[in-house]
């Protein structure tokens, strides 16, 4: 089973009321129900399999990123300080340790990937405790890529898995938003990419959101909301909301570097700066922002 994600495709609903008055609608709160089954918790290793080619600047990016969920010494806000969010969830922390880089730049299965080829490529390598990434370059298309910018799942084995790819060619406006003018919706200046690579940047966005549900939903009976065929996770309920009063169209409030200009709401390692999308958190009910 795969869980699927488009971060930047935002529905946009206009109220139609009588000009007299108006009328106040008072949300439910956002409710992630536990489903008893196992989380990611203890060590997690990371084994990436980058398929296509990737500069060694994308790949030390990505790697960063990763590292940057465990490293507590940043700055805050940090993107360690995002992660211990999912230790909330029931079944204790899950740590992320970089393991296996798998570099697939011959296109070992062509450039048009099926879900199939991306089941069999995050099957290798298969081992307990860890999260297979499968990373696709600009220039590979992938079956509903665009529809979806990034999925999880897990094999018959309860291997986990995922997939992201390089939306910087293909569909910018829909899996590197806020950093490309939305598709849909208000067309809006886009931000500043943090690492100056929008499709990477945009990656980071996508890898953050399914790395969470991967450790909260790994095998489809975790947290979620709505039906488990496409559920809402840790971070895809809070689709659009990067720092406070985000509204959609408006990623909200977020740092910017005074000399960039590059818009950003978390510090990594190696002086990285990354922008996080909002997390569900179980304590509050609700989406939880860095800034």
């Amino acid at each position: 089973m795969g869980f699927i994600y488009s971060l930047a495709t935002l529905l946009l609903v206009t109220a139609m009321v009588e000009p007299s008055f108006s009328v106040l609608v008072k949300q439910p709160p956002l409710i992630l129900k536990y489903h008893n089954g196992d989380l990611l918790k203890g060590n997690i290793t990371v084994n990436l399999i980058w398929y296509g080619y990737f500069t060694p600047i994308q790949r030390s990016i990505i790697v960063d990123f990763i590292q940057s969920l465990n490293y507590l010494k940043a700055p805050q806000p940090s993107a360690a300080a995002w992660w211990l969010t999912t230790a909330k969830y029931k079944g204790g922390a899950a740590a992320l340790l970089v393991g296996k880089q798998i570099l697939d730049e011959k296109y070992s299965l062509g450039k048009y990937l099926k879900n199939p080829h991306i089941r069999a490529l995050g099957n290798k390598p298969g081992q307990v405790n860890s999260v297979n990434v499968v990373l696709t370059a600009k220039d590979v298309a992938v079956e509903g890529f665009c529809m979806r910018c990034g999925t999880h799942g897990s094999t018959r084995t309860r291997f986990a898995y995922a997939w992201v790819g390089n939306s910087e060619a293909q569909c910018p406006g829909q899996c590197a938003w806020p950093f490309h003018q939305p598709i849909y919706g208000p067309q809006t200046p886009p931000l500043v990419a943090p690492n100056g690579d929008v499709g990477v940047d945009g990656m980071i966005i996508n890898l953050a959101t399914v790395l969470a549900g991967a450790v909260t939903n790994p095998f489809n009976n975790g947290y979620f909301q709505g039906p488990a065929s496409a559920p809402l996770e840790a971070v895809s309920a809070c689709t659009g909301v990067f720092g406070s009063g985000a509204y959609p169209g408006y990623p909200g409030r977020v740092l910017v570097d005074k000399i960039t200009g590059a818009s950003y709401n978390a510090h990594g390692v190696n002086g990285r700066k990354y922008l996080l999308p909002a997390m569900w958190d179980p304590q509050t009910s609700s989406c939880s922002t860095l800034v």
